[in-house]
């Protein structure tokens, strides 16, 4: 079984590895679509839990998100999973998650998601590839905490295939132009529990599976795990590093197999005045062996404002070749909402240069 080369889209298909920086509310702030195309971004991520709760899903039958927002690049959607561990894990108030689904509360609004639902949604984006919902581990849980987690999981994983072929076969959707499904390992830190819903989630069948769970929410990778699942995985399958957005990381996970990554990173920075800048006088002399292959550049800092240098001299971006240093200080001390997109496009350029040269590694 050989490896996939490709990520099939609904407009072509796009060489992996793949980024998708984080569209959650089917907008990555601060830029329109046209900003996003000019970056070479290839693929966008939104939120099924968001755009149900803030659009319904009657909207989104008739609208899609492609058609929406006027994207033809990939488009993946994450299950509504994260916000499992991210809100109701984290704050008993807000909901509690049962066999049945994940309950909701807020604004007032309960919200019962299942798996079948978010399926049932995600196949309304028109997506190409939906994520089943899973429950979702938080850091600190325990051993039984994880194995409820784990089982949980396997069998959302089976109410959610069988949703999704039902979908299918209704839609008439074949083997060329159904969307990819992907299963989501959980387990924490325990390998066997590890190992035991890697095999089921095999057993299931998808077309991928993502390396979820408790070490994406601490910001850390835990390496030896990642190296574990990539070789429980199928050559055949999708391997998606979930959530996973820090370049270096990025390119240690790439090295071991996994193809398809997510995050909020580089966006949510560059709108805090945080931007990647490649450690090279060209995007040729680029070298993603070096250590230290990329710095951060703040714009905020005061001593800036006299520097008429360009932000990166390995970028293309309009940022790197229009603006200077001086300028993007400027609009960041001011306050004014051009200095977010400026440092958003330059930033999602980075990583779109980040996986064209990784597909050369």
């Amino acid at each position: 079984m050989n490896s996939p080369k490709f990520f099939r889209s609904i407009n072509g298909d796009i060489p992996l590895p793949i980024f998708f920086p984080d569209a959650t509310r089917a907008v990555v702030r601060s830029l329109d679509t046209s900003d996003i195309e000019s970056t070479r971004t290839t693929g966008l991520l939104v939120n099924t839990f968001h755009l149900y709760k803030e659009l319904g899903i009657d909207f989104l039958k008739k609208q899609g998100i492609r058609n929406f927002i006027d994207w033809s690049g990939g488009l993946i959607s994450d299950s509504g999973g994260f916000q499992v561990g991210s809100l109701v894990k984290s704050n008993s108030k807000l909901g509690k998650v049962t066999d049945e689904g994940v309950i909701f509360k807020l604004d007032n609004n309960r919200i019962l998601l299942t798996p079948e639902l978010s399926i049932q949604i995600q196949m309304e984006l028109g997506v190409d590839m939906a994520v089943v919902l899973d429950d979702f581990d938080h850091p600190n849980a325990t051993k039984k905490e994880s194995e409820i987690s784990v089982k949980r999981t396997i069998d959302w994983a089976k109410r959610s295939k069988i949703e999704f072929e039902k979908i299918c076969k209704d839609k008439g959707l074949g083997v060329i132009n159904k969307p990819y499904l992907l299963g989501v390992i959980q387990g924490g830190r325990d390998r066997k529990l590890r190992k035991h819903c890697t095999e089921k989630l095999i057993e299931i069948g998808f077309d991928g599976l993502g390396y979820g769970g408790e070490e994406k929410v601490k910001g850390n990778i835990n390496y030896d795990l990642a190296k574990y699942l990539a070789k429980l995985v199928p050559k055949n399958y999708f391997l998606y590093a979930l959530g996973v957005g820090k370049p270096h990381d990025i390119v240690n996970l790439v090295k071991i197999g996994y193809n398809i990554f997510d995050c909020v990173l580089p966006t949510r920075d560059a709108r805090h005045g945080r931007m990647y800048v490649y450690d090279a006088n060209s995007i040729d002399e680029i070298d993603l062996t070096k250590k230290d292959f990329y710095y951060f550049f703040n714009p905020k800092k005061q001593q800036n404002l006299k520097n008429n240098e360009k932000i990166s001299k390995a970028c293309d971006c309009l940022t790197c070749t229009r603006y200077t240093k001086s300028y993007l200080c400027h609009l960041f001390r001011i306050g004014d909402f051009t200095a977010g997109r400026l440092a958003t496009i330059h930033n999602l350029r980075f990583y779109s240069i980040l996986m064209e040269k990784l597909r050369g590694f």
